[in-house]
């Protein structure tokens, strides 16, 4: 991935944003590899805190469509936040995160799934049942501890820190990632 692909993405996110609060943009979407399928989240922070993040697991769609819909979806949908305003706008970075397709791990229990676990690389999705969750490799800097990311990615999925079961499914995968420096 080429840091030039950043310069195309962010403002993609940023026009999606800006334009849904009625504060017109325009941003270069002529890319051909735009038209490709792609998964990607969006992270929306003010001052380094979060302020709203979407995404999609899986390429189902193109890439613009996507950094569109999970840019829309971070500033107004993310139900752990009330929607952005226009006065927020300016004080908001958007990151973009690129990801791999998923990788499904192979382990005998949750020691050799954490043994196996790269800290700062991975982004992991947990399945059991009904139950789902995923951090992606950012998550390491605030829980660099594979058995405390595990808790909490098993707390997000609504299980609790220690739960495990045979059949609980472990996916991996990695990202490509750009964040603005400041807003525009």
């Amino acid at each position: 991935m080429s840091t030039d692909k950043g310069q195309i993405l962010i403002p993609i996110a940023r026009a999606a944003i800006s334009n849904a609060l009625g504060k017109a943009m325009q941003a270069n979407e002529e890319a051909e590899w735009l038209k490709e399928p792609g998964a990607c989240f969006v992270t929306l922070t003010q001052n380094d805190n979060l302020r709203g993040c979407i995404g999609s697991l899986e390429a189902h769609r193109p890439l613009l469509d996507d950094i569109k819909a999970n840019a829309y979806a971070a500033a107004f949908r993310d139900t752990r936040f009330s929607p952005l305003t226009l006065d927020e706008l300016d004080l908001t970075k958007i990151e973009i995160s690129l990801l791999s397709s998923m990788q499904p791990m192979a382990f005998s229990n949750e020691v050799d799934a954490l043994e196996q676990l790269r800290p700062g690389i991975d982004g992991v999705v947990f399945e059991y049942g009904r139950y789902r969750s995923t951090f992606l490799p950012q998550v390491w800097e605030q829980l660099p501890e594979p058995a405390v990311f595990m808790g909490q990615l098993k707390h997000k999925a609504g299980l609790p820190a220690d739960f495990w079961a045979p059949d609980v499914r472990l996916l991996h995968y990695t990202v490509h990632k750009w964040k603005e420096s400041a807003p525009e």
